[in-house]
């Protein structure tokens, strides 16, 4: 279990991480235009929001996951948004597809916000910081799902991402462009498609060779497919 729980924890630590990042580059826009008072007040009030209703739904969350309806859902769940993110990295890695600039990203969203109000900046930071922040709570919650050791190793791993963004955020006061987040997104997209495999199969109650050891060996047949695929695309002529 000791295994299952570090790989759970590392997984959505870069998963946290990713989301957190795009998150920090509309924060970053809004304090450099409007005041970081009011970048920061939007950031806390969502993540208040956030932390809420975590609170009242986090008590129920154990007797769910025993279910094994609930997690054929969750790996089902995990299937669709680890394929989403290992195609695109994929495709980014093949060269088919530009990589995510945060530079840009933060240039057009500098643009954007110098055009709004106050009010108007503090709800652009807001609800950027409660969009990601959703969708790193369903990642803890989802690979968090199997017992309270897990649903422990996967907040510790979002709240270290938490740390670790907020960290260099304050230190390089500026996008984090030299972040590698398409390889991040790789490796996020491989472990989310593990899992969903893994759940899935547990939710049909099909018992996996070597239990938990199974979530290893099913992330490397991923990542030899993910390979071998991002290897034919950079080979094979591009399509018009």
């Amino acid at each position: 279990m000791e295994a299952h729980a570090l790989a759970i924890g590392t997984t959505t630590f870069l998963a946290s991480a990713v989301e957190m990042i795009e998150a920090l580059t509309i924060v970053l826009a809004v304090g450099v235009t409007r005041g970081w008072g009011r970048a920061l007040g939007a950031a806390v009030c969502a993540v208040a929001v956030l932390a809420i209703a975590v609170a009242v739904a986090g008590p129920r969350l154990p007797a769910l996951a025993e279910n094994h309806w609930v997690k054929l859902v969750v790996g089902l769940v995990a299937l669709y948004v680890g394929y989403r993110w290992l195609r695109k990295a994929v495709l980014r890695a093949a060269g088919r597809m530009a990589l995510r600039n945060e530079a840009v990203a933060y240039a057009r969203g500098l643009a954007r916000v110098e055009k709004e109000s106050a009010g108007e900046a503090f709800a652009t930071a807001f609800t950027g910081v409660l969009t990601e922040g959703i969708e790193v709570v369903a990642i803890v919650l989802a690979l968090g799902s199997g017992t309270s050791e897990t649903l422990a190793a996967a907040w510790a791993g979002a709240l270290a991402a938490l740390v670790v963004v907020v960290v260099v955020g304050v230190a390089v006061h500026r996008p984090l462009e030299r972040v590698p987040e398409n390889t991040m997104k790789y490796v996020v997209g491989v472990m989310l498609t593990a899992f969903g495999v893994f759940w899935v199969g547990e939710g049909l109650e099909f018992s996996w060779p070597a239990s938990e050891i199974a979530l290893f060996y099913l992330a490397g047949c991923v990542l030899l497919v993910a390979l071998a695929s991002t290897a034919a695309l950079r080979s094979a002529p591009a399509t018009r």
